[in-house]
């Protein structure tokens, strides 16, 4: 049989203080003497007490001390993305008042059984959103393919907060000027004359297929159809592809797709800074000069490895202060508040990446 575990009572009673004192002393909501404190931390080693049962405590406050970030896609592109990891640091600091663990979950389904009174077949219903142990949600990006995720977490009462999306007017929105910023990249290259540019953008659907698109294509995720629409406010007919995910490796892919043949580009807006960088692999290795040959512009203002040759022109996002919003949002809910909506402001950075058009390049593009 196993030993019985100490609780705060033995150790008060080792200590020779009260068990509220003894309390005190592990929570830090109270002062203690430093001769208390001396005391009760030496009894509960004695004992082999190293603080309270949480689940104690959780069943106490009636709340997990969880809240989750859900993500669209797999948990390792989040790792991998220098944008993500910011704004994690940023919620992580803004849930900080209230003592609570993160956990990541990511936003996929699974097959359920028909819903009663629907003749539709199987339902799709996001397994994780069901049973996770969780007190608030942040979801990072949100559109119509979120809406099950979003659904479940309303019926089962959890307080979200939507970084980069719209889910509806009574849900907290932490907004960046996507359309503003992308446009004004936009501008800075038509004003350098540039008329022969692609867009590289991030994916357009969950499905995250790789290829050219057009106007026509429905674009089902929030921050590319924002950045998309602010490009095409300047560049209206520009051929588009879509990225895999925010990588350089996956904007070395597009790049070499966009560059090749003789009716390549002079400039490339690319959604991320990482397929930005990419993209530059992609000239270097055609022999292109950057931005002689071929200007390239980002977004995010991250550091990337590898671009050391050059400063990257960018729209510089402020990716932790979103994170920090995020959490700030999830405390006053949890509190009864009510939680304001955001919008944050990139600034744009003008670097060493974007340039004048190269003269006697042909105006037209090839590729509808």
């Amino acid at each position: 049989m196993s030993e019985r575990r100490a609780t705060i009572t033995d150790v008060a009673r080792e200590a020779g203080v009260s068990a509220s004192t003894a309390s005190v002393v592990f929570s830090g909501n109270a002062p203690a003497s430093a001769e208390t404190r001396r005391r009760v931390l030496a009894a509960a080693e004695a004992l082999g007490y190293t603080g309270p049962d949480p689940r104690a405590a959780s069943l106490r406050r009636g709340r997990s001390g969880i809240v989750g970030v859900v993500f669209g896609g797999s948990l390792r592109s989040a790792f991998h993305d220098p944008v993500t990891i910011a704004m994690m640091d940023g919620i992580a600091e803004g849930v900080a008042p209230l003592r609570a663990g993160l956990l990541l979950l990511p936003d996929e389904t699974s097959s359920a059984a028909p819903a009663t009174g629907t003749d539709s077949g199987a339902i799709e219903v996001p397994s994780a959103m069901t049973s996770a142990p969780i007190d608030a949600a942040v979801l990072v990006g949100f559109g119509q393919t979120r809406q099950p995720s979003l659904d479940v977490l309303r019926a089962r009462r959890v307080p979200v907060v939507i970084i980069e999306g719209d889910a509806g007017p009574d849900i907290p929105r932490i907004e960046l000027d996507n359309s503003a910023a992308q446009q004004r990249a936009a501008s800075y290259l038509r004003d350098l004359g540039h008329e022969r540019v692609t867009l590289l953008t991030l994916p357009i659907r969950p499905s995250r297929a790789r290829g050219w698109f057009g106007p026509a294509d429905a674009v089902e995720v929030d921050v590319t159809a924002a950045r998309l629409a602010g490009a095409r406010a300047v560049y209206p007919d520009a051929p588009t592809y879509a990225a895999v995910t925010s990588s350089i490796d996956e904007g070395l892919i597009a790049g070499r797709e966009i560059l090749a043949g003789p009716d390549r580009p002079t400039a490339v807006i690319a959604q991320t800074d990482l397929l930005a960088a990419g993209v530059i692999r992609a000239a270097e290795e055609c022999g292109l000069r950057v931005p002689e040959d071929l200007s390239v512009t980002g977004f995010d203002g991250v550091e990337v490895d590898g671009l050391d040759a050059y400063e990257l022109t960018t729209l510089v996002q402020p990716a932790v202060e979103k994170g920090r919003a995020a959490g700030a949002a999830v405390v006053a809910m949890l509190a009864g508040e009510d939680a304001a909506s955001v919008t944050f402001t990139c600034s744009f950075r003008v670097g060493t990446t974007a340039g004048p058009v190269p003269r006697g390049y042909p105006a037209s593009t090839g590729r509808a």
